[in-house]
């Protein structure tokens, strides 16, 4: 078992993760701008509310009055009821319907539980989602949580390792909010010139959207404007991958496969609009707007632009890993140097070894002989540590070198509490190997449940802890377990060994 452990973090620059406090990389806070998402829904409700009016001959003005209110205008008297019962079935389990301030108008409120909800959804979703895309970067262990108190809109962000912190920000930041949209008109060099056949008044069903300045002549799209229908046909959620690829110029390009219930809509919005130009919108603004020549059935599609390679691997990653749901603020962001990470893995290692040769220089002066016993035994639970940490891949921090030293202490303690009882049996005029067999017998009762004890308070740190209570917790339960083989079964094995090695009638120990 020692020879694998060794093999386990050998080599240690290698095989052992280091946390943020050893290694460095970066520290973020950042806050969920959670009225983006309220405000969206808010919109989102209002408009889907008028199209269904729509569809059902009624025709009405939809707007957002605030951040949690929108209000219908213009509802004829003989459609009253039926406006009701429209209402009742879109909106009426998010939002509250008021009389508005003149006939034919309501307003609609989000319910206080709703706006509760909505909240504690973004930011959980914000959470998942940043976190999908750190791993994807490829940091090692990163920490991605809500940040503050029950409620918060807060999220700290930690990823060991990371040099190019701008790029780190900018995947974390990049909204990817990927919509495909039917274009009306456009593009054209100014809103004026777009909105001409509309008398400059933007259609209640359509929202004017500016051109990516990526966007190329041979990605079919040019900077400018365009107007476009405001529900989208597919958006980011129909996605089930994305990745980089390279267009028909040979230039780098993002493809990305719909799920069945996008191929459906796809399918539909394509067949039903050939000849028209479909605009793939990112973020609020047109990408590319190719000509769609021939119903498309197909899952796959692609996005093409002026990209670098780099900008399409980004672009791939946060379009798998799905699209913010609300805009995020930096608080806080600290680079963390290795410098301190060096020097604290210097002391630690300092620290261990120093506990280590004091407890072993008491254990051989009250001990004697059996202090080297104690030794080799504390020696191998380290080293067994160490092993299990490597092979599973846990992250040692700066509070797990205090594990590591604590660990000296356990091991130390087990190797008293057996030596005291070894003592107590040979006062009793027992041989040295009757002895030594009643003193670990009766003592492996209290070891286990000591130990198990703690295994549970290690559990519960685990669980609720964050950061680097976790790392103490991971640290304090590995060991555990290893101090349970060591004081009891190596510390067993070597004075059976010693014993083993003397004339039956000269066995004595020293203890």
């Amino acid at each position: 078992m020692t020879a694998l452990a060794v093999w386990s973090f050998t080599p240690p620059s290698r095989k052992i993760t280091l946390g943020l406090d050893l290694q460095g990389g970066v520290h973020f806070v950042l806050k969920v701008n959670t009225d983006d998402a309220v405000r969206v829904e808010t919109e989102s409700s209002a408009e889907q509310l008028r199209a269904a009016l729509k569809d059902a001959n009624i025709t009405v003005t939809a707007k957002p009055t605030s951040l949690t209110e929108f209000q219908i205008d213009g509802v004829p008297p003989a459609a009253d009821q039926q406006f009701r019962t429209i209402a009742d079935a879109q909106v009426a389990s998010s939002y509250d319907r008021d009389a508005g301030p003149a006939a034919g108008s309501y307003v609609f409120r989000m319910k206080p539980n709703i706006l509760v909800q909505r909240r504690t959804e973004t930011v959980d979703q914000a959470v998942l989602t940043i976190e999908r895309r750190v791993n994807e970067l490829g940091v090692s262990e990163p920490i991605v949580a809500p940040y503050g108190s029950s409620g918060a809109d807060q999220i700290i962000v930690e990823l060991p390792g990371v040099k190019d912190v701008q790029h780190a920000k900018s995947i974390i930041n990049k909204t990817a909010l990927l919509e495909l949209k039917i274009v009306e008109a456009g593009p054209a060099p100014d809103q004026a010139t777009l909105l001409q056949s509309h008398n400059g008044q933007v259609p209640d069903d359509m929202e004017v959207v500016q051109g990516s300045s990526s966007a190329s002549s041979t990605s079919g799209a040019t900077a400018g404007y365009y107007l476009v229908r405001k529900i989208a046909a597919v958006t980011g959620r129909d996605l089930v991958t994305a990745r980089t690829t390279v267009d028909q110029y040979n230039l780098p390009a993002v493809s990305f496969t719909l799920s069945s219930a996008g191929v459906a809509k796809f399918s539909a919005v394509t067949a039903a609009n050939v000849g028209r130009q479909l605009a793939i919108v990112l973020d609020n603004q047109v990408v590319t707007a190719p000509t769609i020549e021939t119903p498309i059935p197909s899952a796959d599609a692609r996005i093409t632009g002026r990209f670098t390679p780099q900008e399409a691997s980004d672009l791939a990653l946060v379009l798998r890993s799905g699209a913010l749901p609300a805009s995020l603020t930096a608080i806080e962001q600290r680079e963390v140097g290795p410098t301190l990470g060096r020097d604290s893995i210097r002391a630690g290692i300092m620290a261990s070894l120093i506990g280590l040769g004091l407890v072993t220089a008491f254990m051989l002066l009250y001990y004697r002989l059996s202090g080297v016993n104690a030794f080799v035994s504390v020696a191998l639970n380290l080293v067994i540590l160490l092993g299990f940490m490597a092979y599973l891949g846990a992250v040692m921090t700066l509070p797990g070198i205090a594990g590591f030293i604590l660990t000296i202490g356990m091991g130390v303690d087990s190797n008293v509490l057996i030596f005291e009882r070894i003592r107590e049996e040979l006062a009793t005029k027992k041989g040295a190997r009757q002895a030594i067999a009643a003193g670990f017998d009766r003592v492996f009762v209290t070891i286990v449940d000591t130990h198990v004890s703690s295994l549970i308070a290690a559990a519960f740190l685990f669980q609720f802890g964050t950061g680097p209570i976790r790392g103490f917790a991971t640290t304090l339960f590995f060991g555990l377990i290893s101090n349970v083989f060591t004081a009891v079964f190596v510390s067993r094995t070597l004075f059976e060994f010693v014993l083993s090695r003397r004339p039956a009638g000269a066995v004595q120990i020293s203890i």
